[in-house]
Formats: structure tokens, C-alpha cells, sequence
């Protein structure tokens, strides 16, 4: 058996050290405009994913997330209907004003991120992305098949 690279090693933590300090700086940055991470996890699926998400897929794309369950998630749509922010039963999207109040926080998220990606080369952006999205797919595929 071949040893694996260093690297290898280091992917998980490194990834997770990550992610634990981007959340934060996310929620963070969201409580400054009372802003929960879940809502706009929420209206960023269906703005990215919709019009006409399918509830059932939506409530598994949120379930998923760290902070969710299914009582929890449909606690935040029930929020966001009620808000006025999203519509729909069997199949949800934005209203006017959650396509409003989406791009005003996505607005506000960008100004971060750019300064803190705009520190990288764009190649080594672009590269890191196309491997999260691999990395992502594979392990998804590799979880739903049988053991070997």
C-alpha cells in the first residue's frame, strides 16, 4: 500500500477550521442586520435553485445543514411565509420581497467576501471551488452506494 501524501491529512482539519471560521464571521456579520444564518441559507436555495423549488427538496437541502432539523426547519419557513418572504406549497419561492430582501444581504455579504477572497489569486479561487464541488460530489455518491 502506497503512503498517502501529507496533505491528505491535513484536508479534513484544515477544511473544518475553515468552515467553523467563516460561519462565524457570517453570523456575525448577518447579526449586525438581524439576520439569522438560516434565513439566509434558506433564501439563498431558493434564489439560486428556484423558481418553484419543490418543499420536499428544499426541507432536505435545509435539514441537512448543521443547524436544522425537520421541526426547525419547518418552524423557518412557517417564519419566512409568514414574513412574507417566501409562497407556495407544494412548490416555494421568493415573493417580490424575498427577492428584495435576498439581494440587499447579498449585497451585504459581498463586500466581506471580496475582501477576503480578493487576497487570492482568482485561478486558485476557481480551482478550490471545482475541488469542493468534486470533493462534494464524490463523497455524496460514495455515501449512497452499497459497501464494498
Amino acid at each position: 500500500m502506497t503512503t498517502p501524501p501529507a496533505v491528505f491529512g491535513q484536508f479534513g482539519q484544515a477544511l473544518a477550521f475553515a468552515e467553523r471560521t467563516l460561519t462565524a464571521n457570517l453570523r456575525e456579520h448577518l447579526a449586525r442586520r438581524g439576520i439569522k444564518p438560516e434565513t439566509w441559507y434558506a433564501l439563498q436555495l431558493l434564489a439560486t435553485r428556484g423558481p418553484g423549488l419543490a418543499r420536499d427538496e428544499l426541507c432536505r437541502l435545509l435539514e441537512g445543514s448543521r443547524n436544522l432539523d425537520a421541526k426547525s426547519t419547518q418552524e423557518l419557513l412557517a417564519r419566512l411565509e409568514a414574513e412574507g418572504l417566501i409562497r407556495g406549497d407544494t412548490e416555494v419561492d421568493l415573493t417580490v420581497e424575498g427577492k428584495a430582501m435576498h439581494q440587499s444581504l447579498r449585497e451585504y455579504i459581498a463586500g466581506p467576501t471580496i475582501r477576503l477572497l480578493g487576497q487570492f489569486d482568482i485561478q486558485d479561487i476557481e480551482t478550490t471551488v471545482r475541488t469542493m464541488q468534486a470533493i462534494t460530489r464524490l463523497a455524496e455518491e460514495e455515501s449512497s452506494s452499497p459497501a464494498t
